[in-house]
């Protein structure tokens, strides 16, 4: 009797199936396929066909054998088309602009800028549990580790802005601040080595407004002299804040470079930053209502009860634990969300409800980084993996508002 006629993206995943099929150290047939799938009624498809199709025989031929199934390709290829497009954010077909996402992290840049008509067309994130965030929205696994070549080559030659919202953490305030000699500061390198290689019309950059200063501002200067002196580019530079700037009450102080081709975009000059709006959102609007998980609430026997019942006393504010006291936020907008808020770390936020002193839902810190609640997804990881995201990520609504600042000049 034949099995039920089924396949999955996620049966690339399969033991049997990577011991029989999979010798290299880099995998990444997944993001092969769900790209070549993203693609499939537009040109780009065939930069990633022959491999996708390969891939797609090697799944079909598994599938058939281990599960005494008839999947054919034809079938095979519907039911994982119709996977990749059933999801929250799928692809636009009528898009205006080509893009690429680096340190994609959980899709900030993408949903901001498929809202003004852009088809992402490459995707890169080395975070495993990013990936599996990033893939439950928009349907694409993104490519692996970009310092390597091989996930480099994957990259298509025709798109017009690449967007990096390359690690902070070298830069950071909460981090050690080594900057360029980290590792991670390096990155910024392999940045320049796709710019260099595509010349992509625009490059849009995100990154810790201390970056600005570190080293004596020896480390951003490296950056615009590479941008503009080496690759011919114009940069333009500002400190944005997400209150100020996206109606988002969150604290978020962050440096944007958006950095145009000479050659290719003569009108650059015409680019400005978007200016200041008011901030008619509150903390309200964003906290959930009603009772949270138990997990969240400090209880009465914790060791640090006592110092936060005696602070926090407003339903109104949100307070930080800064590992030994509670600060509150006197201007009642949430505090920069950090990576290790959910760590038991530095800058943990808390509030006051109806119910005791608790921290902020998963959920919570996502809809204070622009992202909509109502339709994004957040699988189903650990609370600690959900807030290392949401403090890593970007303020969809400010990248957006940049963004269209960029169309303004690129498609005038």
């Amino acid at each position: 009797m034949k099995g039920e006629e089924t396949i999955k993206i996620e049966e690339f995943d399969d033991k049997k199936f990577k011991t029989r099929f999979i010798e290299e150290d880099d995998d990444n047939r997944k993001a092969v396929v769900t790209h070549y799938l993203h693609n499939y009624h537009n040109g780009v498809k065939d930069h990633f066909k022959e491999e996708a199709a390969q891939y797609l025989k090697q799944i079909v031929e598994y599938k058939n054998e281990e599960g005494n199934l008839n999947i054919v390709s034809d079938s095979a290829l519907q039911q994982l088309l119709f996977e990749v497009e059933n999801v929250p954010f799928p692809t636009p077909q009528n898009y205006t602009f080509k893009f690429v996402d680096l340190f994609a992290g959980i899709g900030g840049f993408r949903i901001a800028l498929q809202n003004l008509g852009g088809k992402c067309v490459y995707t890169s994130e080395w975070n495993i549990d990013s990936q599996k965030t990033y893939r439950s929205n928009f349907g694409q696994v993104p490519f692996g580790d970009i310092t390597k070549e091989v996930t480099k080559n994957y990259i298509p030659n025709d798109f017009q802005i690449l967007c990096a919202g390359f690690p902070c953490q070298a830069f950071s305030i909460a981090g050690n601040r080594k900057g360029f000699q980290d590792t991670r500061g390096t990155l910024f390198f392999d940045v320049e080595k796709i710019i260099e290689a595509k010349r992509p019309k625009v490059v849009f950059l995100e990154n810790v407004k201390n970056l600005v200063s570190h080293d004596k501002g020896n480390t951003f200067k490296v950056i615009l002299e590479t941008l503009e002196e080496k690759l011919g580019y114009k940069a333009y530079t500002k400190v944005l804040n997400s209150s100020t700037h996206a109606n988002v009450p969150q604290n978020r102080e962050r440096i944007f470079i958006v950095a145009f081709d000479k050659n290719q975009v003569p009108n650059h000059g015409d680019f400005k930053f978007p200016e200041p709006i008011p901030l008619t959102k509150t903390i309200h609007d964003v906290l959930e209502k009603g009772k949270q998980a138990d997990n969240l609430y400090y209880k009465k026997d914790h060791q640090y009860y006592p110092e936060l019942e005696k602070t926090i006393t407003s339903k109104d504010t949100i307070y930080q634990w800064r590992r030994v006291y509670v600060r509150e936020n006197k201007n009642q907008v949430c505090p920069t969300l950090t990576a290790n808020m959910g760590t038991g770390g530095h800058n943990v936020p808390l509030i006051l409800d109806d119910y005791g002193i608790r921290k902020l839902t998963p959920k919570e810190c996502f809809a204070f980084q622009g992202y909509p609640m109502d339709k994004y997804i957040l699988p189903n990881i650990a609370n600690s993996k959900l807030y290392m995201q949401a403090g890593n990520s970007v303020t969809t609504t400010l990248i957006e508002r940049i963004s269209q600042e960029i169309l303004n000049v690129l498609l005038e």
